[in-house]
């Protein structure tokens, strides 16, 4: 298994995926983007997949299983056809299944717009905005089967401004995002890491 191969799993607009994809290009960060998928067949991170020459894309339609556990066991099976050490969500909004994530017991990576512990879920931003913190964020994280619950990678800190609305706040979370995903996997794959309970402890 190739320890720099990363699969990037999808849904949306796919601007941390173009992040990643361009720190690599620009010899940033040392990974190889074998594989991307999505669960949505006009995601634009599929066309950014294409145009930046990553070798595999795929649109793997829900509708073609008969559940949750089917449809991930498929996107496994693509991902370890690839020899993928890493799998990497890059707003992927659905929720993987118990067998995905023991599948790949931590060695799947997601990036949230908050300060985790607090603000879980797809709101994170707008729940940290209307509670009133003075500081928000994003958080690179490993993934359990707890929604945004698992072991903390990296966090990156952002100000929150007294004018600052749900898309302002939400942007300056987002340069830091940019940067922040693709810094923590190449630590990752640099300096790897080892855990002490849910610490990470940086090699």
């Amino acid at each position: 298994m190739a320890h720099h191969a990363i699969a990037v799993m999808v849904s949306g607009r796919g601007t941390n995926l173009a992040a990643i994809l361009e720190a690599a290009k620009n010899g940033e960060c040392p990974v190889d983007v074998r594989v991307v998928i999505s669960n949505k067949i006009d995601a634009p991170a599929l066309r950014i997949a294409r145009d930046a020459g990553v070798s595999s894309v795929f649109f793997v339609n829900p509708k073609d299983y008969k559940d949750r556990i089917a449809y991930d066991k498929a996107c496994a099976d693509i991902i370890e056809k690839a020899d993928c050490q890493w799998v990497v969500l890059a707003g992927y909004m659905r929720i993987l299944s118990s067998f995905f994530v023991n599948y790949f017991f931590n060695r799947i990576v997601n990036i949230h717009p908050a300060l985790l512990p607090a603000f879980t879920g797809v709101d994170g931003v707008s729940d940290a905005l209307a509670y009133g913190v003075k500081v928000a964020g994003c958080t690179v994280h490993l993934v359990s089967e707890e929604v945004d619950g698992g072991a903390i990678l990296s966090q990156a800190v952002v100000p929150v401004l007294n004018d600052d609305s749900l898309e302002s706040l939400h942007q300056r979370i987002q340069k830091e995002e940019y940067k922040l995903y693709p810094q923590t996997l190449h630590r990752m794959i640099e300096q790897g890491f080892s855990m002490d309970g849910r610490r990470i402890i940086w090699r």
